[in-house]
């Protein structure tokens, strides 16, 4: 089956500071995927050129086959590592504007995520702690029927007792035709979930690998590996 995302020799760079150099993927369906790396490694440059928020300098990254486009942003549901909601808006009215500009997105599947994590609809942004903003952003991005999730940072806000489900929330909201890239520095959290590691550094992919081959040849986890090779 092609691949879902492809980046040939894909270079970006801002002035004098290139932020990737040379990226070789490709990033297959049915995957959930962690993108790691120390911060300034070309993880969000990575995710926004995806979303074609970004333009390459060089080289190029392919979604179902096509630059990153008007048919790519249906495809795509990114989760940025800001909040970028109007702080003015209830968090029912996300829902139904999400509902009007989308039309993969599950309105149900959204309350019923608010409902849960008791996340009352009627609240102003505003009034919410900054953790439960980025619940919010997640379960706004989680409700689309996408082929790709790009979540940059998705629990980084979120207090430990609700990463274990929003990590269950991620694996249930996606099918098996999608995959969901995930960069994050939490990676003890997120482990168990990961079917692929990619590490980057420096622009640069020092690594691609199943975590069961991580564990099987290193003999190590995830987060062991990447302590080791980044020594932090």
């Amino acid at each position: 089956m092609d691949a879902l995302l492809e980046c040939r020799g894909l270079t970006k760079s801002y002035g004098r500071k290139t932020a990737l150099s040379g990226v070789d993927l490709s990033l297959s369906r049915g995957k959930i995927i962690g993108l790691l790396g120390p911060n300034g490694s070309g993880k969000t440059t990575l995710i926004k050129l995806a979303c074609g928020l970004l333009t390459p300098t060089a080289g190029e990254i392919l979604i179902e086959g096509k630059a990153p486009g008007v048919e790519s942003r249906l495809a795509i549901s990114y989760l940025p590592d800001k909040n970028y909601l109007n702080d003015w808006m209830r968090v029912s009215d996300l829902v139904q504007y999400f509902a009007d500009f989308y039309s993969n997105f599950d309105p149900n599947r959204a309350r019923d995520m608010l409902q849960k994590l008791n996340i009352d609809p009627s609240q102003r942004l505003k009034t919410l702690s900054k953790g439960t903003k980025e619940k919010v952003q997640l379960i706004l991005v989680m409700s689309r029927d996408a082929q790709l999730y790009l979540l940059d940072e998705p629990i980084g806000g979120v207090d430990p007792a609700a990463r274990d489900y929003i990590l269950n929330t991620i694996i249930a909201n996606y099918n098996s035709q999608s995959t969901i890239l995930i960069s994050t520095h939490l990676i003890a959290d997120i482990e168990k979930v990961l079917d692929e590691v990619i590490f980057i550094s420096e622009g640069r992919v020092v690594l691609s690998s199943s975590v069961d081959e991580i564990r099987a040849e290193n003999g190590k986890s995830v987060d062991a590996l990447f302590r080791e090779v980044f020594k932090c």
